[in-house]
């Protein structure tokens, strides 16, 4: 039996525990600076010694695969064993490990301690800095009488080992990796198109070998390349149990960086257990995209001095992935930033992120880590809120004055934020019933009237769009709830449909869900007389800190901003 240890438990200051599965694929992430990597580094840590201090992660427990003599017989199957000076009491020396037998024995026994010694053999922990200087080349060994002691050996002295390791690498930078075995004492890798022996050529022909040294080296290429196959090399090269990466995604565009966590979701060896940092949406989607059904969430943020940690097991996190919306939208990149907030279309989301940022400057504000995300309009909101709550995101919601038309999506809203929707549910009828009830702006014969005098004044072949659209707005008109989303909360009759709209109005604010009372973004600037993009573009165009006509808006998102302070 292959021996392994993997991390069985890790237990967190704040109080959770969360046990792993030995193959699993642990995904840390969450805001700048909350502790991701730091809890990478503290893992680490404590796979050495359990004893060690830490901020974040008070604890791991380790667990074992294998007797004592399965873990000797699997070192000396690759080490070189040193008898001369104890016969009894043999140094095996072998990948990240030159100990007596005893001592490589007790720190096996005593596992549960932190392994001690055996944690470069078993464990890795790559950081940034690691993975570039992870491709220059080593010395190079005698198959026979040295044992590996770099992941390239491995590529070194296994042919099909480096043909698969070289396609993985086709695929993100599309051009071949060779192992360069005629170098002498070193043994660099190259890059480009892998030379095809003639004649009576083998790999280490001289002929050959020149060919080879014609191609650019890996070492020397650009640090995407070089983070690449660092990050490779040490996740699926190498023998450990256990690794851990600080960022996988730095120095790579994005594409790459999908690509990367694809490829570590679908062909990370089934032995084992992988820690990531990551700060990356492109990454994040790379590997949900793999299909693994072994990835784990962890998500990590902090309140004043205190961490809060919340995770999403791989169950969960399959399930949230058959949604077309999370998985062809930015959504969970909202698990990245301190606050998400949630509008109805893309417009929402360009103006109000304006406005926000018009608001720091104008008040000399720390700029705030929000993240505008829209999920196709008001529908779908319920599902993006469970999602990102799932993980602890703080969330706020803006709706168009309209939302109070239906209980659905409305009363999934408020309870999936947090609040008591039964509660709310009588305030709420008052209000609608109120403007369901109230007389539309025009009679039937008005209406035929004006749209009466559109068309006679159209002799286009084709029909307008622009007439088209007044006949549009005119139709609107009919409808209580279309003139209200036109005008707002002016549009409620006054007394107790009025006062019950400030009552729930009120309590929606609590739980961070703002109706917007001016009924829709194109409320906060009448002056422009388009709607959507058109109107998001040119509204932009006006000097947004000190516009008098957005002086509402400007007190909309502040209020947010202060909601949340």
């Amino acid at each position: 039996m292959k021996p392994r240890i993997w991390v069985k438990e890790i237990k967190f200051s704040e109080g959770l525990s969360i046990e792993l599965e030995k193959d699993e694929i642990i995904l840390f992430v969450g805001p700048n600076n909350v502790g991701k990597s730091v809890s990478l580094k503290e893992i680490n840590g404590k796979i050495s010694n359990r004893k060690m201090k830490s901020i974040i992660v008070s604890d791991v427990e380790l667990n074992k695969e294998g007797e004592e003599k399965d873990l000797l017989e699997h070192i000396k199957s690759s080490a070189i064993v040193n008898d001369q000076s104890n016969p009894t009491n043999p140094t095996l020396q072998t990948f990240k490990l030159s100990n007596q037998q005893s001592q490589i024995s007790n720190s096996w026994t005593n596992h549960k301690n932190g392994i001690s010694i055996l944690q470069g053999y078993f464990s890795n922990f790559l950081t940034t800095t690691g993975r570039l200087v992870a491709v220059n080349p080593p010395n190079s060994i005698s198959f026979i009488g040295q044992a590996p002691t770099h992941p390239i050996h491995f590529l070194q002295r296994d042919d099909k080992l480096e043909i698969q390791f070289s396609k993985y690498f086709n695929q993100a930078f599309e051009t071949d990796l060779i192992v360069n075995r005629g170098a002498g004492s070193r043994v660099p890798i190259h890059i480009g198109k892998r030379p095809t022996p003639s004649g009576d050529e083998d790999r280490i022909s001289l002929s050959y070998v020149k060919k080879i040294e014609e191609l650019p080296k890996l070492h020397e290429q650009g640090d995407g390349m070089k983070s690449f196959v660092g990050v490779l090399l040490n996740s699926f090269i190498s023998q450990y149990s256990i690794v851990l990466v600080d960022e996988p995604e730095a120095f790579l565009h994005p594409p790459q960086a999908r690509l990367l966590g694809k490829m570590i979701g679908k062909e990370l060896p089934y032995d084992r257990q992988l820690f990531l940092a990551s700060h990356s949406g492109d990454f994040l989607r790379g590997i949900l995209d793999s299909g693994s059904q072994k990835v784990r969430i962890i998500r990590i943020d902090r309140i004043a001095d205190r961490n809060k940690i919340c995770e999403l097991k791989p169950t969960e996190i399959n399930e949230l992935w058959k949604d077309p919306l999370l998985r062809h939208s930015n959504v969970l990149d909202g698990i990245f930033h301190k606050k998400v907030i949630i509008c109805e279309s893309d417009s929402d989301c360009r103006f109000y992120s304006a406005i926000l940022q018009a608001v720091v400057e104008k008040n000399s504000l720390s700029s705030p880590d929000f993240m505008f995300i829209h999920c196709g309009g008001k529908h779908r909101i319920p599902q993006v809120v469970g999602a990102l709550k799932k993980l602890n995101v703080d969330i706020s919601v803006i709706c168009d004055f309209d939302v109070l038309n239906n209980v659905n999506p409305l009363g999934k809203i408020v309870e999936n934020l947090g609040g008591n929707w039964n509660a709310l549910k009588p305030q709420w009828k008052i209000v609608k019933n109120a403007i369901d009830k109230k007389r539309p702006e025009l009679e039937t014969e008005d209406v035929k009237k004006e749209i009466n005098e559109i068309l006679n004044n159209i002799s286009d072949r084709i029909f307008p769009k622009a007439e088209a659209k007044k006949i549009n707005s005119a139709l609107k008109k009919i409808s209580a709830w279309n003139y209200a989303k036109q005008v707002g909360s002016s549009f409620i009759p006054s007394g107790d449909p009025t006062s019950n709209f400030q009552n729930i109005n009120k309590e929606f604010k609590k739980i961070n869900l703002f109706i917007v009372e001016v009924g829709e973004l194109e409320g906060f600037c009448r002056s422009i007389g388009n709607h959507g993009p058109k109107w998001v573009n040119e509204v932009l165009e006006k000097e947004l800190k000190n516009e008098t006509e957005l002086q509402n808006a400007r007190n909309f998102i502040k209020e947010i901003i202060e909601n949340n302070a």
